[in-house]
């Protein structure tokens, strides 16, 4: 009697223990599904830092979100303090704003669900909830998951690991991981803030173009006298570049580069003393933004288009798969003085 008694009494105990012992991997996801679905948006403040070449580029981060698709991504580069740029989602449309240089694409497209997001939290969530397999672990103070990733355009980064607080379900980190596990891109995020207040016009194209948005002025960086060309590092396959025109425009100079072999292309690039007022008019775009690391791009099947420097830069092929233009666009970054 006493034996059974006692065996009774050590069954309710390791029960008591399971019941106040950690969460499992389907009650985290469950609740961070339930957080998202009961707020009305979020500020969020991170750093962002991408390996694409020897240097590591990096980014400050702010992200506004309203629900359901209202979204506005600040992305400032270190390294070029007049391209900071906005990624919009309104009511009219997805858009890539240059405002120092009165710069815009407007998208037929259905970011950011079409894709992983690094920066933002209902994507982390998405990813998360779309993996069967992802592996959970808790620690002292966190929640990590170890998921697949959803890049269209890239097939070298097939992992990521996010970060969690326990405290709240804010995100805290993620490494967005190559074939090796290396991390290539990671994401510290350093505030959020949950139903925050917005303006009235704070997902507003007109408001979000104006340069007072970034306090950024709009104006040239070089005379158009002695200017940086600049040349794709990365080689496809195995072309060559067979033919340089430089052009003298009213205002600026445009360089047209053929590369010809297994995978041929067209790289151009525009230098402008002032912008043209074709400039402030929305440049159509049927594809989606993506990150190059030092920029934003606007890539279509068979063209991508990006600004950087004070400069516009198209590549177009019908040669290259959308990865491989993401390839030679990131490696568009040695110079010649002419």
């Amino acid at each position: 009697m006493k034996r059974t008694m006692w065996m009774v009494i050590v069954a309710s105990f390791v029960l008591l223990l399971a019941a106040c012992g950690e969460k499992t991997k389907e009650d985290v996801v469950q609740s961070l599904d339930k957080k998202l679905e009961q707020t009305n948006g979020y500020k969020v403040k991170a750093t962002m830092s991408l390996k694409t070449g020897e240097d590591a580029q990096k980014y400050n981060i702010e992200v506004w979100h309203k629900k359901k698709d209202y979204y506005r991504v600040l992305l400032s580069n270190e390294k070029d303090e007049k391209g900071s740029q906005i990624i919009l989602r309104n009511e009219e449309g997805v858009y890539v704003l240059t405002p120092a240089l009165n710069k815009s694409f407007k998208f037929q497209s259905e970011w950011p669900q079409n894709s992983s997001q690094p920066y933002l939290f209902g994507s982390l969530v998405e990813d998360i909830k779309q993996d069967s397999d992802s592996t959970f672990e808790a620690t002292e103070n966190y929640y990590e998951f170890t998921t697949k990733t959803n890049y269209q355009n890239s097939q070298n980064l097939p992992n990521q690991k996010i970060y969690f607080h326990k405290k709240d379900l804010t995100p805290v980190m993620v490494q967005v991981l190559d074939k090796d596990s290396n991390p290539v891109v990671e994401v510290q995020f350093t505030s959020v803030e949950i139903d925050p207040t917005f303006n009235e016009d704070a997902f507003s194209t007109e408001k979000n173009m104006t340069s007072g948005a970034l306090g950024v002025p709009v104006m040239a960086e070089e005379s158009p006298s002695a200017f940086s060309i600049f040349y794709p590092e990365a080689t496809i396959g195995n072309e060559q570049l067979e033919e340089e025109k430089i052009i003298d425009m009213e205002n600026g100079k445009r360089v047209i580069q053929t590369y010809k072999g297994d995978k041929s292309y067209t790289l151009i690039q525009e230098y402008y003393e002032t912008k043209p007022a074709s400039a402030t008019v929305p440049v159509s775009i049927v594809g989606d933004p993506v990150n190059l690391g030092f920029t934003m791009g606007a890539l279509s099947s068979s063209r991508l288009e990006w600004s950087y420097g004070g400069k516009d830069f198209v590549l177009a092929s019908e040669e290259l798969t959308k990865e491989e233009m993401v390839e030679v666009a990131q490696s568009v970054q040695g110079t010649a003085i002419k």
